[in-house]
């Protein structure tokens, strides 16, 4: 005999398994360790994130739609996207090839700017003898890839 499951018990099923991660988002990290899905900030953690990240001034529904969730090593992290503030994963490529012409026009400049490079980029780049050259990092980057310093756990 074939179960059918009706598509409005399917969709409530899924909405609830949504909910679940909504309403309780630690006890996800602390069951499934790491996962490096980024998630919007449930309404519960807002007052949280103000005062982490001193977002007192930013309206209430700016830090739910600029924050995102994401787990490590079981805790639960929040990263705000402010103003060029990345939250994904780093470009760890030491390829810049969107600096060419830059450093064409400017064959040893001592930086080349975020707005070539990406604000998401881990090192500093600058021009040698007219082409991009990987420097060291801008930043440290966690055990998964994402720059640290915009990561602050929310416990």
């Amino acid at each position: 005999m074939k179960l059918v499951v009706p598509a409005v018990l399917v969709g409530l099923l899924l909405l609830s398994a949504g909910g679940a991660w909504a309403q309780a988002p630690r006890h996800h990290c602390a069951r499934v360790g790491t996962d490096d899905a980024l998630r919007p900030l449930p309404p519960s953690f807002v007052g949280q994130v103000v005062r982490l990240f001193g977002l007192e001034r930013m309206p209430i529904a700016q830090v739910e739609r600029s924050t995102v969730i994401r787990c490590m090593e079981g805790r639960l992290l929040a990263c705000n996207y402010g103003a060029n503030l990345p939250c994904g994963k780093a470009n760890t490529s030491a390829s810049l090839p969107a600096a060419a012409d830059w450093c064409r026009q400017k064959p040893d400049a001592d930086f080349i700017p975020a707005y070539i490079s990406g604000h998401d980029s881990a090192y500093r780049w600058r021009c040698t003898d007219g082409a991009p050259v990987a420097g060291g990092p801008v930043a440290r980057t966690d055990a998964r890839g994402f720059l640290a310093r915009y990561w602050k756990p929310l416990d």
